[in-house]
């Protein structure tokens, strides 16, 4: 296949990809729409296979995207540190809360309840620290914590 060709299928492909939904589209109709307009059966062997290439570049590029966005959304984000200096993740409520913390050079996620003193929120007894592997055993286990939840609503109402 020629380079030109390449080139005209590539930019076909790649500007029915941008102006199309995503969720309606198949790489079948991609072939029929850019060989209608290339004059090309892209049906072929060798033309459908370049086509797939093409389609997995654009997702492949379109994801790197995503996330790089989300990445520079969660950079732009302020971030929120309590008084000890301690990353805020989100509060529980006026009193609990949710903070990342290095303790003897580890990493701990600490979900606590807190108290004002002298205009300074200071940690309670209550809550519970979790280090790396326990927040994976129980960030593995939501769905079932949440199904629990649901089986047991049920039966109340």
């Amino acid at each position: 296949m020629e380079t030109e060709t390449q080139r005209k299928i590539d930019e076909t492909v790649r500007r029915i990809l941008e102006e199309s939904d995503m969720d309606q589209l198949t790489e079948s109709k991609i072939r029929k729409q850019a060989s209608q307009e290339l004059a090309l059966d892209l049906n072929k062997p060798p033309f459908k296979a370049f086509v797939n290439q093409v389609v997995e570049s654009f997702i492949e590029q379109q994801q790197r995207k995503q996330e790089q966005q989300e990445n520079d959304d969660e950079g732009n984000q302020e971030r929120e540190y309590d008084d000890n200096g301690d990353l805020v993740i989100c509060r529980l409520s006026h009193k609990r809360k949710v903070t990342v913390q290095e303790f003897k050079g580890k990493p701990l996620v600490s979900l606590r309840e807190f108290f004002t003193k002298e205009g300074k929120e200071l940690p309670t007894s209550k809550g519970i620290s979790l280090t790396e592997e326990q927040w994976s055993v129980f960030k593995k286990n939501v769905p079932a914590i949440e199904k629990a939840i649901q089986k047991m609503e049920s039966r109340i109402n």
